[in-house]
């Protein structure tokens, strides 16, 4: 077999094939079998038709495409091999010449990785937010925990603010009564923003036995979208109220026992989580920096292919499972559908560029992945999953996603090498050395994973709420 590589542009190649007939003769004996077992002549048994026959009554144009078709794979990944290619998606194949017992002939064109020269990052400098950790932010985690412990107790007199109410809802379209606008003893509190529009209004300073009718616009049921008359009735107020702020509820609240040291635990896990954030946003714009210092070609027919699965997954997955559509949801977001369309391409576009450009770098800097690597990343998956680590891991192998899953922590590694080569600075000045940090991987794995998948599924999530 010979065969030459001729580069269209950037991203794409054509490779010309010649093959001499004897090298089909493997496909040819398989495709005369095959025939064999299809067809039936008479005065011969079933699989025992002889070659010369099958040619006079089938023909042997029907034999030598069988055979074509059987052996042009086994040929075109010879000839990629050969090339050293690496291909993206399928081939365009085109037989340009076939000649019985003496040639066959194609041409394959595909999308392949571009060369990248890994651009010198060593210069990059990014700025990130300070940690800090006020006394005010210790103050409001504090209070969200003693929220947590809140009882109510029933009072008589007018609902407020903050109040927890028994209510029974009504709503009607048109005068109409919906089937599924009915609801009773559900329970509410005042300012949660849980329920209807304007039902705040509406409830606020009615006693237990008081009613109140509102227009709003439904969010869900039968009548979505639509203004409904809803009326509400308050069968119940309670008041909530918060334990005391001291060492008893500190005790109870927590393996602590005092509030002081309630409070000290606080702003050390304010502390990490923000640290945590701040390594994250270094990792992000140090990514930012190095995509722009590099020249990635884009293969157009790879990019119109992403654009069109980040459609179609946030249409009929994401945005499925929580009762929404496309046009619902760019009607919360805001968005016209030529700026839906142009962000999905701009997010497609920076995904594959990461991919290259970090996978150019583990090849360059021969970034292996060791298995615990491997298991953390697993496990963290599974965790953002929903699934147990052992189902993830069954899914991941029954799916031929290993290799999937290593090129994603060989990322994260390339970005890790890239963010320690930087100078990341805080909004005070102060120098950040994130090279201590044991998370460092798996946190730019994490951005990694941002930056190459896009962030459609949180806004899904933002929207359904």
């Amino acid at each position: 077999m010979k065969s030459a590589v001729e580069t269209l542009n950037p991203t794409r190649v054509r490779l010309t094939v010649e093959v001499p007939f004897e090298e089909l003769k493997d496909s040819l004996d398989a495709a005369y079998k095959k025939i064999n077992q299809q067809v039936t002549v008479k005065g011969f048994r079933k699989g025992k038709i002889p070659a010369r026959v099958i040619d006079q009554r089938f023909g042997r144009g029907a034999v030598l495409e069988e055979a074509v078709n059987d052996a042009l794979p086994k040929f075109y990944t010879e000839a990629v091999n050969e090339a050293d290619l690496n291909p993206l998606g399928q081939p365009e194949v085109d037989i340009t010449e076939l000649k019985d017992g003496e040639l066959l002939a194609f041409t394959a064109e595909v999308d392949v990785r571009p060369e990248i020269e890994i651009p010198d990052y060593s210069g990059i400098e990014v700025e990130v937010d300070a940690v800090e950790v006020s006394d005010e932010d210790v103050e409001k985690s504090v209070e969200q925990l003693r929220s947590r412990f809140a009882s109510t107790k029933d009072v008589e007199r007018a609902a407020a603010e903050g109040d927890v109410v028994t209510i029974d809802l009504e709503a009607k379209v048109d005068g109409e009564v919906l089937a599924d606008g009915v609801a009773t003893d559900v329970s509410y509190t005042i300012g949660s923003g849980e329920l209807l529009d304007g039902i705040d209004e509406a409830v606020k300073g009615l006693e237990a036995g008081g009613e109140a009718t509102f227009t709003s616009q439904l969010k869900g049921g039968s009548a979505e979208g639509k203004d409904a008359e809803v009326t509400v009735k308050v069968t119940k107020v309670s008041a909530r109220e918060l334990p005391e702020l001291d060492d008893e509820f500190a005790q109870m609240a927590s393996e602590f026992d005092t509030l002081d040291e309630l409070k000290a635990d606080s702003r050390k896990r304010l502390e990490n989580m923000k640290q945590y954030d701040q390594a994250t946003q270094a990792q992000e714009r140090v990514l930012e920096k190095f995509l722009e210092l590099a020249e990635i070609p884009v293969p157009e027919k790879l990019l119109e292919d992403e654009v069109n699965t980040r459609k179609h997954n946030l249409e009929h997955h994401q945005l499925g499972q929580m009762g929404l559509n496309l046009e619902k949801f760019l009607e919360i977001q805001g968005k016209t559908v030529e700026e839906f369309d142009a962000e999905t391409r701009e997010q497609a576009v920076k995904g594959i560029k990461t991919q290259f450009l970090l996978d150019a770098l583990v090849n360059k800097e021969k970034l292996g992945v060791n298995q615990e690597e491997l298991t953390e990343h697993l496990m963290r998956r599974a965790q953002s999953s929903g699934m147990s680590p052992d189902q993830f891991a069954q899914a991941v192998v029954e799916g031929g996603q290993v290799p999937m899953l290593v090129g994603e922590v060989a990322r994260g590694k390339a970005l890790a090498v890239v963010v320690e080569a930087a100078k990341v600075v805080d909004t005070k000045g102060e120098v950040i050395d994130l090279s201590d940090d044991e998370d460092e991987v798996e946190t730019a794995a994490e951005v990694v994973e941002a930056a190459v998948e896009g962030d459609d599924e949180a806004k899904a999530d933002e929207a359904a709420e």
